[in-house]
């Protein structure tokens, strides 16, 4: 999906590196290989992602390494995108989902790979047993999965209520809204 909106395979593959792993730095050889991709590939890419200013470069010991700009303009917008085309998160939404009747899935935390006090937000009727059971099958993490889950009628007097905890959930615009049955706005 990524390639044909991004035209570059190897641009999209530079972006998910980047954009996931926004602390590393990485020289041109070890990004070769790393992604299996050419060097010429990855040195032109790599230009392209500096001249828009979402990378920024520095040398050190005689190689030249390249980290993300954390403060460019669309940076959590692409990392969005990055983390809402990963089929992991695709794959553990449609699991939640057969757990009973879902209204809302809001994925944070672990699933974007960011600190947060929540790492899931369901809203709606559900089975608890079947969703640890999908939980602790399909999420392999060293520490359980944070999640809060909410009857229909509770979240949205909440969301009416301008609940705290429910409007910085839906303000963060990093958080993937997975299923939204509610058709809530954010």
């Amino acid at each position: 999906m990524l390639k044909h909106l991004f035209t570059s395979e190897t641009r999209v593959k530079l972006l998910t590196l980047f954009l996931l792993h926004p602390e590393d730095e990485y020289f041109i050889r070890e990004l070769t290989r790393k992604l299996g991709e050419q060097i010429n590939s990855i040195r032109r890419e790599l230009d392209n992602l500096k001249k828009i200013g979402l990378l920024k470069s520095k040398t050190k010991n005689r190689k030249k390494y390249y980290i993300v700009d954390k403060n460019f303009l669309i940076f959590d917008e692409l990392k969005g995108i990055i983390l809402k085309s990963m089929s992991d998160n695709d794959t553990i939404t449609k699991k939640i989902a057969k757990c009973g009747e879902i209204d809302l899935v809001v994925l944070s935390g672990m699933f974007i790979e960011k600190v947060s006090s929540i790492d899931l937000l369901i809203v709606g009727n559900i089975d608890k047993e079947k969703l640890s059971e999908v939980l602790n099958n399909e999420v392999g993490t060293k520490r359980p999965v944070k999640f809060s889950i909410l009857t229909k009628d509770d979240f949205l007097y909440r969301l009416k209520c301008k609940d705290k905890f429910i409007t910085d959930i839906l303000a963060d615009k990093t958080n993937i809204i997975a299923i939204n049955n509610l058709q809530v706005s954010v």
